[in-house]
Parts: C-alpha cells; structure tokens; sequence
C-alpha cells in the first residue's frame, strides 16, 4: 500500500548530481545488477522447468498447488511498492505518526477476506475474479467489472514504474529511461514466460530483499543518532509522537476513525476483490492454505508499517543533527528518504545499492503481479468466452503474448506519466478512485440475493461517476489552491511550488488550513473514507435499481454465490433462541437445497474441479456449500 509521493518537474543542478552520483560505488552498482539477474533467473528457472508442458492453468494460477508461504509473501509485496517505500517515511517525517493508526484496519481488512470472499471465491473455482460476476449476474456485468480492472491497472503500472525512477534519477544520477527500460523488460520476460509461479518466487525474493534494506537503514541510522531511544525522545520533544484523534469529522484527513475504519474498505478493495490477489488465493492447493495465507499477511504488514514508520523517525532525528544540504531543502517529499540513504550510507559500499535493490524489489514485485493479473482477465474474460475451443498450447502462446504485450504498454503508460505534468495527479488518483465502485460491486453480488444485472451496471456506473467527480473535483481544487499542509516543527523544508502529486492508492490531497465550503466541502473529504463512500453508492444505487425493476424475479440465482450473512449471525445466538427461530438443520436444509437447485451439483461452475476437493466433500458435507438453502429459498421468492 502506499501514501503521500511528490515528484518534482525538475532536476538537480548538474553539479550537485555529480556530487551525488559519487556516493554509489562499483559496489553498489553490482548489488542492484544483482538483483535483477536473479529475479530473472528465478523467472526463467521457472518458465523453463517443464517447457512445452505448460497449460493455461499452470500459466495463471501456477497449478493450484502453491503453498501458504510463498502466497503471503506475495500478497504482501504486490501493492507494497517502491511508491510506499519512499513515502511512508515521508508521511511520519512531515505530519508525524498518526499514520501508524492505519495498523488498526489490517485486521478486520485481512480477517473479511479470509472468511468471506476467498470461502466463496475459492470454492466456485474459478480463475478470474470477474468470472464470479457472470454466475451472479451475466455477461455483460462480467465484461463491465473486467473492463473497469483493466483500465484501472494499466494507469497505476505507468506511475508505479516512472515515478521512483524519476524520484532516483533525481537523487543518485540514475539514467531515468535505462531505470524505467530496465525494470519493464525484466518483468515483461519473466511475467510472461514464466507465469504466476515464476511471480510468487519472485515476489519471495523480492520481499526479503525489501525487509533488508528497511532493515539496514533503521539500524545504520539509529547507531549514527544514538539509538532508538533517543529516537523516540527526539521525536516526542518535536510533537512527532500522535496520539488518539477521537475526531469523527471525516473531513479532516487523518483521525483514528478515518485510518482504523476507512482504512477497512481501502483494505477490503485491495486484499478482497483485486484479481492481483485474488488469483493468488485461486493458487493455494487447499482452501485452507488460502486463508492462512491471507491470516499471515496481517503481522508481515504491520512489521512492514512499523519499519517504515521507524525510518521516518530516525531521518527526523539524523536530521536533527546533521543539517541539510540546500538541495535537500529544495527537494520533493519523495526525494526525502534517498536523499536521506544517500547521506547516511555514504562510505558504506554496498548499502547504497542495497536500498536502491529494495525500491526496485517493490517496483518489480508489483509491476510482475499487475502484468500478470491483467493478462488473467484479458485471456478468461474477454477471449476464452468468445474462443472456448482453444487448445491449451494455443492458449499458453497466447496468454505470453498478452503479457508482454501489457509490458509494452507498461512502457507506454510511464512515457505518457512523464508528459502529463500537473494532470499527473489526477490521473494517477484513478487507481483508488476505481477500487471502491469495483468492491462495492461484488459486495453487492454477495449480500443482496435481490440484486440484479441491471441494478449491478447502473449501481457501477454511479459510484465510478461519484469517485471521479469527487477525485478530480479535490485534485483540481487542491492544485488551484497552490497550498501545501504545514508540516510540524523541525528541519525547515522550502517546497518548490511546481510539485507534481503522485496519487497510488491510498494518496489523496491533502486538507488546507482554511476550511472550505459548499462543493470544496465535498472535495475535502479524506482520502482514506473513498473506498467507503464509492462502495457505498454502488450498493444504494443497485439495490434501488434492481428493486424498482423488480429484483430477481424470473432469474436463476445461483445460490453458491451468495454470502449467507443472516444464517450466519443466527449461528451465533444460542440453540434455545435459534430454535425460537425455527432454525433447520443441516440434513432438512440439504434436502431442500436439494430439491429446489437440482443443477447446482453438476453445474457448469465446477468445472475443473480436483480430486482433493472430493476427497474433503464427504467430512465437511453440506458446511462446503458455504450457504444456507433455506435463506436461498426465501430470498429467491423476491
């Protein structure tokens, strides 16, 4: 996940590049080719392992036989890019820790997922996440959800790619189109040839090589400033050490309720239902080795939050003591932290390269994911549809295709970033803009049995017609308005006026100091309540639609993709009060479910399906269905 990144427009004077580019020795140059040649090597050991034998379902889900290890790690490093790399420290650098808040989220953001969208996911087997859209609505829905992913993916493939290289190119002297070369061909070669499995090792390695060079920077840097204690005393003097903002105004950009609670949805829309994850839960040999996956995400990133909190600390504590350099005053809230490594790792060969290799990791890992999961989508949802009689070796040739064929627009996409200027962040703010219309989509295909095709569209179109009116509405308002939150009492920092604001998923404009009114009002609403609000729009505006079009009368409703959310809480209350209820029991809710849905135990969606999955039917019986007959047969009546 990622926060607040700046980009300035312009470059160091030449001088002072030159005084920088001296601190990366041969040494650090052969770290970072390191990393390259074996995230390469892992790609192509993979992609060669079995050449010629490879179908499409080892192509895109990597078999099904991954297990739960590799899958959390992969999780954890597909939105963990180098654009939260750089500007977590920021963020606690600038405004202090009130971010750290955001911890609190993870649990019921990872706990929903686990025990909601991957049961049902995971047992309808499927390899799309928007293939479910067509079980619970159609086609059309289906080709919707898939078209707004894809559009959504391809903008934040460009920026995750362009904007540390530039942010690199502005601080070490990097060539910033070798960078951005470099990085798109060694994703492109090892997404495509080697598929999800050669991803997941990737990402592995990756995520080490991220924990390493965190990991180096907190320790080089609180050995330099006398440790972590006086770290912390440091930063407390400064009132750099939040406490609980009660405040419920979702209007002011971070409170506890805002980074505990709308943090959930943000959470929601990127572990829920993004295909990036979602596929790689479709990739766990059990569904239970999926949820664990899912459970193991949760202290990986709160270690991953607290480290990066740490190094916000510690650069405001070195900086404390050692002054800043007029450049360094001068530079981009993203140059911060490699301004920052760059001091502190000076006469230390190696370690400079080591941080460069761990930016990079978080640009390769989510870029890799992002190629592979869009190429997924492309290939279930809009060609195998329309072409089901492809052979598996046509398919595997075409789904490589696909990928580098996204890799090259990849490319494209990072040029196009480098001459948007200021609408940069506009277009930017489009990745979280259009993840919480997408989660308040499915949400609504799994809460509400009376929802229907017509109430899906219409419910979409609104919340991505409200997310864009309100992103753009705030990005424009804050660029016009030409001001900058203050940030708190410490090392003074002149922000050049021509900054660029990189938005990625959680990044929105930061609040003014005036209070604003009317429309401004509006557009002041945080960043982090947009996911809320977009998925709530979906499902008011659909559930009205598709209840004044008379809901899903005359429509099959197949009753394995509904959530049983009131069986569910009935299950919760003692047996005296359940029977009160006249609750069934398993074996009358099976005859029922039986009688009413013949076809849904040789229904097309169990296609596929594997032998260790009748191996588990007969011990967990009718518990696998995941739902309540009963609860279908009354909800199918509206």
């Amino acid at each position: 996940m990622s926060v607040a990144v700046t980009t300035s427009a312009s470059l160091p004077p030449a001088s002072d590049t030159n005084m920088l580019t001296s601190t990366f020795s041969l040494v650090d140059y052969v770290v970072f080719v390191l990393l390259l040649v074996l995230s390469l090597a892992i790609g192509l050991y993979h992609a060669y392992r079995g050449w010629g034998r490879h179908t499409i379902g080892q192509l895109l889900l990597a078999d099904r036989k991954m297990g739960c290890f590799p899958v959390a790690l992969s999780l954890l490093a597909t939105f963990q890019s180098a654009v939260a790399i750089l500007g977590v420290p920021s963020e606690i650098y600038r405004f202090g820790t009130q971010y750290w808040f955001l911890g609190c989220s993870y649990f019921l953001g990872l706990l929903i997922p686990a025990h909601v969208f991957i049961p049902v996911f995971y047992r309808l087997h499927l390899t799309s996440a928007y293939e479910y859209l067509e079980l619970r609505f159609n086609k059309a829905v289906r080709v919707c959800g898939t078209v707004t992913f894809i559009f959504q993916m391809v903008i934040y493939m460009g920026v995750v790619l362009y904007a540390p290289s530039l942010a690199l190119n502005a601080v070490t002297g990097f060539d910033l189109w070798l960078s951005v070369l470099t990085l798109g061909i060694v994703c492109t070669v090892y997404t495509a040839l080697g598929g999800l499995k050669a991803v997941i090792w990737t990402d592995v390695f990756q995520t080490l090589v991220m924990f390493l060079g965190q990991l180096v920077v907190i320790i080089v840097g609180s050995a330099k400033v006398g440790g972590l204690g006086h770290v912390w005393d440091v930063a407390s003097q400064h009132g750099l050490i939040s406490g609980i903002e009660l405040d419920p105004d979702p209007f002011v950009r971070h409170t506890f309720w805002t980074l505990a609670f709308g943090g959930v949805f943000m959470m929601l829309s990127l572990y829920g239902v993004n295909q990036a994850q979602v596929q790689r839960y479709l990739s766990s040999r059990t569904e239970k080795a999926a949820v664990l996956s899912c459970y193991a995400v949760f202290p990986c990133q709160q270690v991953v939050l607290c480290m990066g909190c740490l190094i916000g600390l510690v650069m405001f504590a070195y900086y404390q003591e050692y002054p800043m350099s007029t450049q360094q005053t001068q530079a981009a809230p993203d140059q911060f932290v490699l301004y920052f490594v760059m001091d502190l790792l000076r006469g230390l060969p190696g370690l400079p390269g080591l941080f460069v290799a761990c930016l990079f990791s978080g640009s390769l890992s989510t870029i890799s994911s992002a190629f592979n999961s869009l190429a997924t989508v492309t290939m279930e949802d809009l060609i195998r549809p329309w072409f089901p009689h492809f052979s598996e070796v046509r398919a595997t040739m075409l789904s490589r295709i696909i990928a580098f064929g996204y890799g090259l627009l990849c490319l494209g996409m990072a040029y196009i970033s480098s001459q948007m200027g200021p609408v940069l962040q506009a277009a930017i703010s489009i990745f979280g803009m259009v993840g919480g219309p997408l989660l308040g989509l499915f949400c609504l295909g799994m809460f509400f049995p009376c929802a229907n095709p017509p109430g899906a569209i219409v419910g979409l179109l609104a919340g991505l017609i409200m997310a864009f009116w309100i992103g753009v509405g705030s990005t424009v308002a804050s660029m016009g308005s030409g001001r900058a939150p203050t940030p708190p009492d410490g090392p003074g920092l002149s922000l050049p006026s021509n900054l660029t604001a990189v938005t990625v998923a959680t990044l929105m404009p930061s609040t003014t100091v005036s209070r604003p009114t009317g429309l401004q009002r509006l557009y002041s609403l945080s960043y982090l309540w947009y996911s809320a609000h977009n998925s709530t729009t979906v499902i008011v505006v659909g559930l009205a639609v598709s209840l004044l079009s008379g809901g899903m009368r005359g429509r099959t409703l197949n009753p394995r993709t509904i959530y049983p959310v009131l069986p569910k809480l009935v299950a919760l209350l003692p047996v005296s009060r359940q029977k009160r209820l006249h609750c069934k029991t398993h074996s009358q809710d099976l005859s029922v479910d039986t009688a009413v849905f013949p076809e849904k135990m040789n229904n097309g969606m169990l296609r596929g399906s594997r032998d260790e999955e009748a191996m588990d039917a007969p011990e967990e019986g009718p518990a696998r269905q995941g739902i309540s007959p009963t609860f279908i047969v009354q909800e199918t009546s509206l």
